[in-house]
């Protein structure tokens, strides 16, 4: 090529890509919000993208896999009441017949969750207690019989056995993965409707201290429950089960926005011991724990809250180890205690036969005292 024509050519592309630019330039200043994407709006859709990357019309996927396995549950107490003396005389019977004794019947309603294929269920210990048939109504229709294989009172979990073929299971999922503001939907059967589904969020995690169980770590929801949701199911939106639920704080009877639900992994772990052993295993001590009242607290400069005992049972691990009345004890096992709550939550936590170390504060000085836990009686409250 011609070295002038190259040089025409390197010229007429240098001046058109100033142009180009200076057009450019001219139009972003001109015209910011046309050309250039605010900051804020920039970082917010990203945040958003990563978070919601498929944004959520409905949740009948999740409840579709679920909700076969959540069935209604109904419970029937027959209760022979004696009556007057005088209907035992024969002479009385003679003219009057059998009187002496009246049937009560109490009726109660719950829920369940089908948790396996050899048709073994998870409800709530109140739904079923001293009831003498109980019956248990599929989404299919089907119905049966259920036994009751185990109780456990301190968690108010039980566990039912049905004798059915081709039983839905619930999927399950992990409730410690659980955060505050997780959607979760809870199914049962409410006022004897039939199937529900009511939708929230975890409105908090480990919550205790409710005054509802002896042992207390719920999942809190403002998912509607109500009278029937007892022992249904709290799913999150996958549809697997993350709690039981089991109680509400209301004034009126209905839902109120405060719902409590027993976490699936501590149900699960109930629900295996009690078709294992028959009971669940829990370490006792043998105290009354009661809050340190704050002037001693303060008087002791004590680091951690810790708990007073007020009473000691008799053949206790406690009475054997040389607890006493009147100690403080600030930790087990090298964990501070904070409460009463937290401090039967830890105890419990250890199997019977375990050896715990306990440090304690008497009559001002420090003393540590080793105790071997035993299997917590089922007459504790």
């Amino acid at each position: 090529m011609n070295p002038n024509r190259l040089t025409n050519v390197i010229k007429f592309l240098v001046q058109f890509s100033i142009s180009g630019l200076a057009i450019a330039f001219i139009l972003i200043v001109s015209f910011p919000d046309k050309f250039l994407p605010h900051p804020e709006m920039q970082v917010n859709n990203i945040s958003l993208e990563e978070k919601n990357p498929v944004e959520i019309y409905s949740y009948n996927d999740a409840i579709s896999l679920a909700s076969p396995a959540v069935v209604n549950v109904y419970a029937r107490q027959i209760r022979s009441e004696q009556t007057n003396p005088l209907f035992q005389d024969p002479i009385f019977r003679r003219f009057f017949g059998n009187l002496s004794s009246e049937q009560e019947i109490n009726n109660n309603l719950g829920s369940g969750v089908i948790m396996n294929k050899s048709g073994y269920l998870l409800t709530n210990a109140h739904v079923i207690n001293e009831a003498n048939d109980i019956q248990v109504t599929l989404i299919d229709g089907r119905q049966a019989t259920a036994e009751v294989v185990g109780i456990d009172s301190e968690t108010d979990l039980a566990v039912l056995h049905i004798e059915l073929t081709n039983l839905p299971v619930s999927p399950v999922g992990k409730s410690n993965a659980l955060q505050v503001g997780d959607i979760v939907l809870a199914i049962g059967n409410p006022y004897n409707f039939g199937q529900t589904v009511t939708q929230g969020i975890v409105s908090a995690t480990r919550r205790n201290k409710v005054g509802i169980n002896i042992i207390e770590d719920f999942i809190q929801t403002d998912a509607a429950i109500n009278p029937g949701n007892s022992g249904g199911a709290l799913i999150n939106a996958r549809g697997e089960l993350v709690g039981i639920n089991t109680a509400i704080v209301s004034n009126s009877g209905g839902s109120q926005g405060i719902g409590f639900a027993i976490p699936v992994d501590q149900a699960i772990d109930v629900m295996q011991q009690l078709i294992n052993r028959g009971y669940v295993e829990r370490g006792w001590l043998g105290i009354v724990p009661q809050p340190v009242p704050a002037d001693i607290s303060d008087a002791l400069n004590l680091d951690t809250s810790g708990i007073i005992v007020t009473a000691v049972f008799n053949n206790s691990p406690a009475a054997a180890a040389g607890v006493m009345p009147g100690d403080i004890i600030i930790k087990v096992n090298g964990h501070p205690l904070v409460d009463s709550q937290q401090a039967i939550q830890v105890i419990t936590g250890f199997k019977p036969g375990e050896l715990i170390n306990l440090d304690i504060i008497r009559n001002w000085d420090r003393i540590f005292i080793s105790a071997e836990v035993t299997q917590r009686p089922k007459i504790i409250q």
